[in-house]
């Protein structure tokens, strides 16, 4: 529970969740592929079910969360969608693209700068930041992707 309480203010603040439905969201995530059901998180969560199932309808509907039903079961046992990991993957990956073309437009503008000042060499722009963070970011963007290709050829399940 402390994991999921912990995991839950994450998720309250990144997808802007209401406390219980980053909470929900936090327990399904940490179920796992065999799902969690409308009576465990009532009773793990110790909230109402009218709560629960506000919630739950919520996190559907901005398709975080799916469900399946077993053969002669009529438990619903809701786990992650899948889609949603990669649509925030997304939009990371472009997020990060806009930053590399305006650290490399920043450092082009220094690098121009610096050829046109032959006087005073120590007011040249120095411009490894901006060569360590497009760097950086490179590779963080190839890492992603490749956690994206994944997802979507299913080489691991949640």
């Amino acid at each position: 529970m402390a994991l999921v309480e912990k995991l839950g203010v994450h998720l309250e603040n990144r997808e802007q969740l209401a406390p219980v439905a980053a909470r929900i969201l936090s327990y399904i995530i940490l179920t796992g592929k065999k799902g969690a059901t409308f009576e465990d998180m009532v009773s793990i969560l110790c909230a109402s079910k009218s709560t629960i199932s506000t919630h739950l309808n919520h996190l559907q509907d901005l398709n975080k969360i799916e469900y399946f039903t077993k053969t002669g079961d009529r438990k619903k046992y809701f786990v992650i969608n899948k889609n949603n990991i990669i649509l925030h993957i997304d939009k990371m990956i472009t997020h990060w693209k806009e930053e590399r073309e305006l650290h490399l437009e920043i450092k082009n503008y220094k690098e121009l700068i610096n050829t046109n000042k032959t006087d005073n060499d120590y007011e040249n722009f120095d411009l490894s930041f901006h060569n360590d963070y497009i760097k950086f970011v490179d590779g963080a963007t190839a890492s992603i992707q490749e956690l994206r290709d994944k997802l979507i050829t299913n080489d691991f399940a949640l």
